[in-house]
């Protein structure tokens, strides 16, 4: 090959279309369209090692369990094993009533006969036939004439048209496709059509589905809902035509090619499960029909256990789900970045109180909860995160509710410990922090709670007498004010010196029913003692009853204060 010193130079733009009255772009999507499976073709095709009759079984039977109404099952001249996998799955029974299988054949008299031949037995299927179109095929891998190429697709129609004839226990249906529709003359491609109509006289009733692929994505979606509007309002008979669209993902765009191709007149979808197929991939039904879910549209194709779906794909392609994946990738729902926590925590917090159907979270589309997602992911902790993000990590895991300035004091021991890992911190990492941090866990704690009592003396103030260890050591204590807390506090002050007032006070239950615990915060201030400003601490109690939460948040602030004054 020549080398040129501008590499562009060696490509064209593709020409628009002349459609000055197009339609489709002031149009919407309001249903479903027909659903075409091709995974276990297409996608099987475009895998390093093909699915063997186990795995295939597997992929069908996930399929229909989805909702999957006609699923492409093979290419019968592609070999024994895939013939043979066909007859046993037509003949095995597992088709369901409502659902029609197909196969594709080139158009070759003894691939087509081949075909019909593996569907014996076949309460109903379709055979979908195709031949290639555009000038680069013709003129390169044909060298035939525009009439010479539509002559091969005329022969292969009248082929279908006797061979289904032959074989009338079966109800035949036909699919036809101008491969490289995509790069080819719209003219050439409905007068190709049209005498195709013209040979198998489709109905209103039992129309004859013409797929107008994308077979190499060659321009902007636009493009392509200007050619399948053009093409729709050109074709003779249009209502005895199920326009059917295969896009594939050359330019990154075979999903919004599909989406404006629907609003450009089309009836059918073709596709894979998560985009698999030929080069790089062909549209993703998952992120199509669950784009229709999220503008209220009813796909009627079921993705409410995501995950699971994803484990038989991976286990039946070989190939992973990227992380990033529209709507099922692992990472999908999940966000590090601060900012993005703080409007989801808030988001959710506000779906609680409007508690309405209408889902309105920022950041996420689509309810996770709907495709069989937990919400504890939603919000994963890095050292990108913010304060939202551990808050709701502890929320989802302990049922901790950390008011806004606990957060704020929490925040610091987080990045700490963030920097200090340089990986992502789990609820496990969060939730030991939270612990050391605020003196949760016993072998930390200058100051623990054995038991006590409270009681009122004649004076109406409340007496605190218990029995605490004090660096491992027992010690009863007791001591006197207006309430429970302000009782503790004089304890403290009496028999320690130790002198904390409260800020504020919170608590909450966590969880409901009569085996709810409780979790109370109190935000505290120490003496300055020569600083510039008195200082804050934190204490948080977790127990049974309320009242014990109050007492061991308070000594968790003493044991706070005592490490501030080491």
């Amino acid at each position: 090959m020549t080398m040129l010193t501008d590499p562009a130079r060696k490509y064209r733009s593709f020409p628009p279309i002349d459609l000055p009255d197009r339609q489709w772009p002031g149009r919407t999507i309001t249903h479903p369209p027909r659903w075409l499976s091709t995974d276990l073709r297409d996608g099987n095709q475009a895998i390093v090692d093909p699915m063997d009759a186990l795995k295939k079984n597997r992929f069908f039977d996930l399929l229909i369990e989805i909702g999957v109404k006609e699923i492409e099952i093979g290419f019968p001249a592609a070999g024994q094993t895939e013939f043979d996998f066909i007859q046993s799955l037509v003949r095995s029974g597992k088709i369901p009533d409502d659902v029609t299988v197909q196969v594709l054949t080139q158009a070759r008299d003894d691939l087509i006969k081949r075909s019909f031949d593996s569907l014996a037995g076949a309460p109903r299927a379709i055979v979908h036939v195709y031949n290639a179109l555009s000038p680069a095929w013709r003129e390169i891998v044909f060298r035939m004439s525009r009439e010479e190429v539509k002559e091969i697709a005329v022969h292969a129609a009248k082929l279908l048209r006797d061979e289904a004839a032959a074989r009338p226990e079966t109800e035949w249906h036909f699919e036809y496709s101008p491969e490289t529709f995509s790069t080819a003359e719209l003219d050439f491609s409905l007068e190709t059509c049209e005498a195709v109509m013209e040979v198998l006289k489709p109905t209103k009733e039992r129309p004859l589905i013409l797929n107008l692929p994308a077979t190499v994505e060659a321009a902007t979606p636009n493009v392509y809902a200007d050619q399948i509007e053009y093409f729709c309002r050109n074709l003779p008979n249009r209502e005895a035509a199920c326009i059917s669209l295969h896009t594939h993902n050359d330019r990154g765009t075979g999903v919004a090619a599909a989406e404006l191709g629907l609003m450009a007149g089309a009836d059918r979808i073709e596709g894979c499960l998560f985009g698999n197929g030929e080069r790089t991939g062909n549209c993703c039904l998952v992120t199509i029909a669950l784009n229709m879910y999220t503008q209220g549209i009813d796909p009627n194709l079921d993705f409410s256990d995501i995950d699971r779906i994803i484990e038989t794909v991976e286990y039946c392609n070989q190939l992973p789900v990227h992380p990033r994946h529209p709507y099922g990738g692992e990472l999908v729902f999940t966000a590090f970045s601060g900012s993005h926590q703080d409007a989801i925590k808030k988001g959710f917090e506000a779906q609680g109180e409007r508690n309405d159907e209408l889902w309105r979270v920022p950041y996420l589309p689509v309810d996770p909860a709907d495709l069989g997602r937990t919400y504890e992911a939603v919000i994963r902790v890095n050292s990108q995160s913010g304060k939202g993000g551990f808050a709701w990590v502890l929320e989802q895991g302990q049922g901790l509710k950390l008011p806004k300035n606990l957060q704020i004091d929490f925040a610091g021991h987080v990045q700490r410990l963030a920097d200090e890992l340089g990986r992502e911190l789990i609820g496990e990492d969060i939730w030991q922090s939270f612990q050391d941090t605020y003196f949760l866990v016993e072998d930390r704690a200058t100051f623990q709670l054995v038991d006590y009592e409270e009681s009122r003396a004649s004076d109406g103030t409340r007496l605190f007498t218990g029995t605490i260890t004090v660096g491992g050591k027992r010690q009863n204590v007791s001591g006197r004010g207006k309430g429970l807390v302000s009782s503790v506090l004089a304890t403290l002050q009496q028999t320690f010196g130790l002198e904390i007032e409260v800020l504020d006070y919170f608590e909450h239950a966590l969880g409901k029913g009569t085996d709810a615990r409780a979790a109370a915060y109190l935000e505290c201030a120490l003496p300055a003692n020569g600083q510039a400003q008195e200082r804050t601490v934190w204490g948080v109690g977790i127990d049974e009853d309320v009242a014990t939460a109050s007492v061991r948040a308070i000594l968790s602030a003493a044991n706070a204060a005592v490490a501030a004054q080491a």
